[in-house]
């Protein structure tokens, strides 16, 4: 069936046309979990003011005062309500606040905030549905699946999509309407929203005899049944819509249906949508690792100048903490790799390492002041050093670049491994002239990229899976203290593994505000995983995405050319053994859970949660019965050494 014939009922009741001079409602749901409202939505709201008679904007959960004030200043009515039934209570509350007045209009669009917009105008979808004789109609459709995904029973009826629907007088004055809000069950769940409201919506009115209607339906040679899966076709075919969810749907997901999300954005752009709102939205809302790689936010950029732009230089200072004097001038041949005059402050342990240092800055002709500063304290080497020791220098407003490096030996490394990440970090922070000159030119051309910085190491380093290590638990108390509830990432972070960046500190000010000392990072000792220093290695994104900056990775031509086939390969080799799409591997993996290290009991969890996960909670009593006798008989079999303990 086609998606006309799906929404026509066998008995159709009469319908109508949206009047010449018809009056429209418009109830607009938001939730943002900090009360504050993106940029986006007043985006929205202003676009659609033209077409609508009253905008009544319901809130789930509680304003900020920012919030508020954006939100007045858009809509005619901010109702706030708990936050509890997701969109679809909120939007029934909205109808049951305007009760007393629904027979004013001839239309009401009920409508959420999971989307940006217009990226194609409004008035071309509101003038075509105008014209057509229906009871209710929706931007976009879903299609049926058998079985339901959520219930695994029975289908899930073909349906327009519940962030968008509009319905006409009739249907309105309806008992049908009437006692389909007043019914409506209490959802706690996204799965109860889809089961219990969406999916249902439109076959109930449809059998009931009502008409409907889709502006974009299903694309007939589209093997996806998801929007999402073709959000480029529906912006070209004139949908004004574009779901948020495709930049935040899980990267594998979308890697099985060949999908990238920077695509979709590229087209936006394209149809001049300001894409900076979308930016700012996700890295804020989106764990950064799923934005990167759904958005393909690196960059990978030549070494010839393409794109700087020297009539709009940024006042640049580079932070360079030197823990190797003989380093000095090679990091200095690397700082000038910067185009334009750039300030240096040389941060150093030791009085006698900072006499070495300016030994060699005399012998160079430099580009701007350079300042050599000499610690109170090593505690956190390159981050107590940049976070304490130049803090004067990040507030100061007087800079609106900030390169941050540091002497790099990794002498804890094998020298092979030590020599690749210096490379890794040195090539793709500043690999050339032109190359620096491209990174520079990004912070030019996008005012909400708060920081460049080359992507996660893998040559040499397990960090692949394992970015985190023992960081997570203290990473999320940190986040807690200093305000930032971005998403943090499942497997790794995303962050500027060797700590060397580009930044604008404004972007950083999270970090910079907060008063540290060296005595919290420890001493030498504590500088190891779960330790501040390491913790603060991958909070920069983080903290930059909290003030709606978003973050790319760098990397240089030849660098990618090199480490990608090993990863490449890597990959080959992880899911050869392991049926399935990429994203199928991941969730089987995902089911078996940890391996720990492979022991009789670790297949054994793992066969049960596969194949009998009912029995799981039952067997944990087992296995942990099974340790204590297991340690009863060892302590029998070892008594002088248990005692001893």
């Amino acid at each position: 069936m086609t998606a006309t014939s799906e929404l026509i009922p066998a008995h159709p009741r009469p319908a109508s046309t949206f009047p010449e001079d018809g009056r429209r409602l418009l109830v607009y749901v938001v939730y943002d979990p900090r009360g504050d409202i993106e940029d986006y939505i007043p985006y929205a709201l202003r676009a659609l003011r033209p077409h609508v008679s009253h905008i009544l904007i319901v809130v789930n959960g509680a304003l900020t005062e920012v919030g508020r004030e954006k939100l007045a200043a858009v809509g005619d009515e901010v109702l706030e309500r708990e936050n509890r039934g997701f969109d679809i209570w909120g939007y029934k509350d909205g109808l049951d606040h305007m009760r007393d007045r629904i027979d004013e209009f001839d239309e009401v669009v009920i409508a959420n905030d999971t989307w940006y917009g217009p990226v194609r105008p409004f008035a071309d979808v509101f003038e075509q549905m105008d014209r057509r004789a229906v009871h209710f109609w929706g931007l976009t459709d879903h299609a049926r699946v058998e079985p339901h995904p959520f219930t695994q029973t029975g289908y899930l009826p073909y349906h327009l999509q519940s962030y968008w629907v509009a319905v006409r007088r009739d249907m309105l004055a309806s008992e049908e309407w009437q006692s389909y809000w007043r019914d409506l069950p209490e959802m706690t769940s996204y799965s109860d929203a889809v089961v219990k409201h969406e999916g249902v919506f439109t076959e109930h009115f449809t059998l009931a005899g009502f008409v409907g209607d889709v502006a974009f339906p299903l694309l007939v040679d589209s093997p996806e049944n998801y929007p999402v899966m073709y959000a480029r076709q529906l912006l070209d075919a004139g949908c004004p819509t574009l779901k948020r969810r495709a930049f935040f749907q899980w990267p594998p997901f979308l890697d099985r249906a060949a999908v990238v999300s920077r695509w979709t954005m590229d087209t936006a752009e394209k149809y001049g949508y300001p894409v900076e709102l979308i930016y700012a939205d996700m890295a804020r809302n989106v764990a950064p690792r799923v934005m990167n790689a759904g958005a393909a936010l690196l960059s990978v950029l030549p070494d010839e100048d393409v794109s700087y732009d020297p009539e709009r230089p940024l006042r640049t200072v580079v932070i360079a903490h030197i823990f190797y004097p003989e380093m000095t001038a090679e990091m200095m041949d690397l700082a000038d790799r910067l185009p334009g005059a750039y300030d240096v402050v040389i941060t150093t342990p030791e009085a006698e390492r900072a006499a070495e240092i300016q030994k060699h800055l005399d012998e160079r002709e430099l580009r701007g002041a350079v300042q050599v500063r000499v610690l109170e304290s090593n505690n956190g080497r390159d981050q107590g050093a940049f976070l304490i020791g130049c803090r004067d220098v990040l507030l100061s407003g007087e800079y609106d670049l900030v390169v941050k490096i540091h002497s790099k030996k990794t002498p804890q490394d094998a020298p092979a491994v030590g020599a690749h990440f210096k490379e890794q970090q040195f090539g793709n922070m500043l690999h050339s002239e032109g190359y620096a000159a491209n990174v520079v030119a990004l912070f030019q051309q996008e005012a909400g990229l708060g920081l460049a910085y080359p992507p996660m190491v893998h040559l040499g380093h397990p960090t692949v899976g394992h970015g985190w290590w023992e960081n997570k638990p203290g990473f999320a108390e940190w986040c807690r203290t200093l305000g930032i509830r971005v998403p943090l990432d499942d497997a790794s972070p995303l962050a500027p593994y060797g700590s060397m960046y580009f930044a604008r500190p404004e972007a950083l000010r999270l970090l910079i505000e907060h008063d540290w000392s060296y005595d919290d990072f420890g001493d030498a000792t504590a500088y190891q995983d779960g330790g501040l220093a390491h913790i603060l290695e991958r909070m920069p994104s983080y903290a930059a995405g909290e003030l709606r900056f978003h973050t790319r990775t760098i990397a240089a031509a030849d660098y990618l050319a090199q480490s990608y086939p090993a990863l490449s390969y890597n990959l080959d080799q992880l899911s050869a053994t392991i049926p399935g799409s990429t994203m199928e591997q991941i969730q089987i993996l995902k089911r078996l859970g940890e391996w720990d290290y492979g022991t009789s009991r670790d297949f054994g969890r793992m066969f049960v949660a596969l194949h009998v996960p009912h029995l799981r909670d039952r067997l944990k009593g087992v296995y942990r019965r099974s340790e204590r006798i297991r340690g009863a008989l060892w302590r029998l079999r070892h008594p002088s050494a248990w005692r001893r303990g």
